[in-house]
């Protein structure tokens, strides 16, 4: 999405609780004696041990939240395997639709969650939706946007080849803009994320023409499902099951999500 372009902007809940970890700042007095150096050693290690602890906690968290997002993903697969999607053809984002066609289209993705007896989890609106719901959808928590952006970034980078003759612009301009915080996903990173995490992303559209858009990896093996709704060039939500939504209430801090 270019900067120069108008945004809708979306109001949404802050974010469930956030996390905060406080380390001691020791600072070294070389005056001090040689036992005032082994403290200062010791609490260095013991900083160290802290850091590897939260790495394994936060490694953790991702396997277990990504045999959870299977489990979802697979629920939702087989109840809704009827339903017939369109090709897909990654592209970057067009127009914005002004409010009135805005409206009419949410309220046609509405019908369409109410009719599938599915459920959102509404993601901030803050130019991630797109990143953050497929965040929620692989590890169960949408404060991992930004290590998903990034993965996405790389793959765009890596292969450019597979990905390049769908921007109308110079790719390298593409890449750069992608990587801001804030930047909005379009369809192309819909692509590169089924195709970095070898999911079919499987997306509910306000669509008039279609409801029901697959996203498959381009080897054509996807490991799990990721569930999306998607307001058509406005934003993205997490799909769940109605009754199945997640509370987000803060775990112990291990769990990370």
């Amino acid at each position: 999405m270019s900067p120069t372009q108008p945004r809708l902007f979306l109001q949404s809940s802050p974010s469930f609780f956030s996390l905060q970890y406080s380390t001691s700042c020791m600072t070294e007095n070389y005056g001090h004696t040689s036992a005032s150096g082994n403290a200062s050693s010791h609490s260095s290690s013991s900083l160290n041990s802290s850091l590897q602890d939260t790495e394994d906690d936060q490694t953790i968290a991702r396997i277990l939240a990504e045999e959870e997002s299977l489990k979802n993903g697979n629920k939702l697969g087989k109840r809704l395997s009827h339903l017939n999607s369109i090709p897909h053809t990654p592209r970057v984002n067009g127009e914005i639709p002004d409010v009135n066609d805005a409206t009419l289209d949410h309220e046609r993705l509405a019908e369409r969650l109410a009719t599938y007896d599915l459920a959102e989890l509404q993601i901030e609106g803050d130019g991630n939706c797109q990143f953050r719901a497929l965040a929620d959808q692989l590890f169960r928590n949408p404060d991992y946007h930004k290590h998903v952006r990034k993965k996405v970034v790389k793959q765009l980078k890596h292969f450019r080849k597979l990905y390049e003759s769908y921007v109308p612009m110079k790719y390298r301009s593409y890449l750069k803009q992608m990587k801001k915080s804030g930047e909005w996903g379009d369809h192309l990173t819909l692509q590169a994320a089924a195709d970095r995490f070898g999911a079919k992303i499987c997306l509910i559209t306000s669509f008039r023409d279609t409801c029901f858009i697959e996203i498959n990896p381009r080897d054509g093996n996807p490991t799990r499902e990721l569930w999306l709704s998607f307001w058509s060039e406005v934003h993205y939500n997490s799909l769940y099951a109605s009754g199945d939504v997640p509370s987000r209430a803060p775990r112990k801090r291990h769990w990370l999500f």
